[in-house]
Parts: C-alpha cells; sequence; structure tokens
C-alpha cells in the first residue's frame, strides 16, 4: 500500500515538473531517519517530500501522522544526505498525503527548526 502511493505521489509531482533525485533514502545505523522521495524542482530547490497514505481521515488523517518526531527523522536524514553536496541548495520539506477523498501536495509543509 506505501509503494503505490509512493508511485502515484512519484507521477504526481513529475507532472508538476519535478524530478526524481532519489528515493527512500536512508541514513546508515539505527534510529536514522528516511526520505521517501527527494525531487528537485524545476528552480533548484531540493524537495524533501514525506508520502503518507491513509485509509480514513479519522484522527486527523495522513497530515497529522507527520508529527514532531516524524519530522525530526526526516530533517536528520536531509542533513545527512545534504553533507555529500559540494553546495548546499535551496530546501523544502513537502507532505504528499493520499487518502479516499484524493490526494493532497503540502509545500513547505515544516522546517528543518
Amino acid at each position: 500500500m506505501g509503494d503505490a502511493a509512493e508511485d502515484e505521489a512519484l507521477r504526481y509531482l513529475q507532472r508538476q515538473g519535478l524530478r526524481l533525485v532519489a528515493r527512500n533514502y536512508r541514513t546508515p545505523g539505527r534510529g536514522g531517519g528516511e526520505i521517501d522521495l527527494i525531487m528537485q524542482g524545476p528552480d533548484g530547490t531540493t524537495v524533501f517530500v514525506e508520502v503518507r497514505k491513509r485509509a480514513s481521515t479519522r484522527h486527523g488523517g495522513a497530515a497529522a501522522s507527520v508529527g514532531g518526531i516524524k519530522q525530526r527523522r526526516i530533517v536528520f536524514a536531509a542533513r545527512h544526505y545534504l553533507m555529500r553536496l559540494k553546495e548546499l541548495p535551496p530546501c523544502r520539506f513537502d507532505v504528499v498525503v493520499v487518502e479516499p477523498n484524493g490526494m493532497q501536495w503540502l509545500q513547505a509543509a515544516f522546517d528543518a527548526s
């Protein structure tokens, strides 16, 4: 179910002009983080994307499931990814939610602070 949601989100983002850089990027070791999709926007912005799918909108739905702990793990993984680059690009953290009523792309859903 999660892979299908990521596939759907990837196709959607590509139709919006973003280019896939990496998929399921993981930091080494236990307790690290994972980023579902790392995309590049037409303006060169690196976009770290968390994809969440929920069968129901109860309990706040998919967007509400990206809480503080999950955000910190994504930011940790993003920092790990960025350390490999010679120059730091502009970045943002997006969330794509897939729910029974459709898909929603939340741009700049949270920040690294």
